[in-house]
């Protein structure tokens, strides 16, 4: 299970990850708290788990493949980027991030945002609803050279059947029954979406809002 620790600030991050470190194998270090703290973010939640740096690159190849070399010397063992940013720029995503040898960060190509349903989408001029662009963009990013791929729930069995077991999967908009979905449109609980298989889940607010994440961490783990 991966942790989103989604804060302002440091302080509140490093107090979530001592408390579900000991049920988490990887933390997610996302926009708000590297925004806000910078590479220390990183370095210092890097004490706790390995850290999922959800930064979600979408630029040309060039400016993509320089953030990549700029991000890895901070030692994240995951670093996101959108697989909508082409074929080019994926390519060029691994090849910086291969330079960095056997510590090389991996690379993870988001498909389609969890907040995005079909009506979403087709406002966006995407046509044929998640499952059919999740599927596109997951075949482009692959054959680019992504690790893996981020999804939604919703997708997790398509992506198998599809490309069978080699991208490794990882999955935000997990929601554990009675927690509320807030802005995700594409749900699952953590049994459901570990039965698909998923090889990571992503839980953020059902653990970090929670009276005491540490056992609701726990509770999550042991679910799955």
């Amino acid at each position: 299970m991966c942790v989103a620790l989604d804060a302002p600030d440091l302080g509140k991050a490093e107090g979530w990850a001592a408390a579900v470190a000991p049920h988490a194998g990887l933390l997610k270090v996302g926009l708000e708290l590297f925004s806000a703290e910078g590479g220390a973010a990183v370095r210092r939640i890097a004490a706790h788990r390995p850290v999922f740096l959800d930064v979600k690159l979408h630029d040309i190849p060039n400016t993509v493949a320089g953030a990549i070399r700029s991000l890895a010397p901070l030692g994240p063992a995951w670093i996101t980027i959108h697989a909508a940013g082409g074929a080019a720029m994926v390519a060029a995503a691994r090849e910086a991030a291969e330079a960095f040898g056997a510590h090389r960060p991996r690379i993870l190509a988001v498909t389609v945002l969890t907040s995005l349903d079909a009506s979403a989408l087709a406002d966006t001029g995407v046509s044929g609803g998640p499952v059919q662009q999740v599927l596109r963009l997951a075949r482009l990013a692959m054959a680019a050279g992504a690790d893996g791929l981020v999804c939604s729930p919703r997708e997790v069995t398509a992506i198998r059947d599809q490309l069978g077991d080699a991208p490794v999967l990882v999955v935000p908009g997990v929601r554990p029954v009675g927690s509320a979905a807030g802005d995700q449109a594409r749900t699952a609980t953590p049994e459901q979406v570990a039965r698909d298989g998923a090889d990571w889940i992503v839980v953020g607010r059902p653990i970090t809002q929670a009276a005491d994440p540490g056992a609701a961490a726990r509770a999550i783990a042991e679910a799955i």
